[in-house]
């Protein structure tokens, strides 16, 4: 249930996009202002427009709350050449994400009733930024909750295929790509990490991806916290504990604390004895 789930939220974030791909076509840049097309400011505009309202002004008015602040530029993203040929093509698109958001109500109630043995699991789960109810859903279906199945960390890292795949020759290792592993776990803790890259380093997870997105980019920044996101799951399931957050600047005290070592090793070699005494 949870895998075809994953499945319907693909369908809808497609469809998604074919409606603004559509609007981008009819000159109207409304995606570049809203935050989302399925929000009800945007389906509000949409049904209007659909309905025949051509006015940008008007149909800016329409905003709800934060919105409101930007009507100037959507009435400017709104000017465009809106005809009859896409209004069809937007009526036609709005019943199929219709139809996907009433079939992922209707799952999300079979699945909520599925889970109920699961639920202490669920709500320790959440405990780890970003992660909701429904990211947390799938690790137990796929898991089974289970991680004495399981030797380490590791080894489910490398199942769900979060783990780098490695080609060793001659007692060497290279990278060798993505690893194949489990699709739908992967898909849904990818989607928990770019959540947590929205939180602006408000924790250890949000930190660890601002850090490597800088380096490494965003695909790989959300895989690498999607792989943090698992290995917290598989500790926390093992003890029966909540999420423990190291706190945003553990990178910043671990490298300090590897520079003091440093230091103190280069004075014992030079005979020194040190004492540290931490400052109060």
């Amino acid at each position: 249930m949870t895998r075809y789930r994953v499945q319907l939220m693909g369908d809808r974030a497609r469809e998604i996009v074919r409606l603004g791909l559509m609007l981008e076509d009819a000159s109207i840049k409304l995606s570049s202002v809203v935050s989302s097309l399925k929000t009800v400011s945007a389906r509000a505009m949409l049904t209007a427009m659909i309905e025949g309202e051509q006015d940008p002004l008007v149909l800016a008015e329409m905003a709800k709350g934060r919105l409101r602040r930007k009507i100037p530029d959507l009435a400017q993203a709104l000017t465009g050449h809106f005809d009859a040929n896409h209004a069809r093509l937007a009526r036609s698109m709005l019943r199929r994400l219709d139809l996907v958001e009433q079939a992922l109500a209707e799952l999300d109630a079979v699945i909520v009733d599925a889970c109920e043995p699961w639920q202490h699991q669920i709500e320790l789960l959440q405990t780890i930024p970003g992660v909701g109810e429904k990211v947390v859903q799938v690790i137990i279906a796929e898991t089974g909750a289970d991680m004495s199945r399981f030797p380490t960390a590791a080894h489910l890292a490398a199942w769900a295929g979060l783990a780098p795949a490695m080609h060793e020759s001659a007692g060497k290792q290279s990278p060798a790509g993505k690893r194949h592993g489990n699709k739908w776990l992967a898909a849904m803790l990818v989607e928990a990490a770019g959540s947590v890259g929205r939180m602006h380093g408000r924790n250890y997870l949000a930190a660890r991806h601002a850090r490597l997105m800088k380096r490494r980019g965003m695909g790989r920044a959300q895989v690498a916290v999607a792989h943090s996101i698992l290995v917290a799951a598989y500790w926390m399931l093992k003890r029966d504990e909540p999420y423990h957050d190291l706190g945003a600047d553990w990178h910043r005290r671990r490298n300090d604390e590897a520079h003091a070592r440093r230091l103190v090793a280069q004075l014992e070699r030079l005979g020194h004895t040190v004492i540290i005494n931490p400052a109060a």
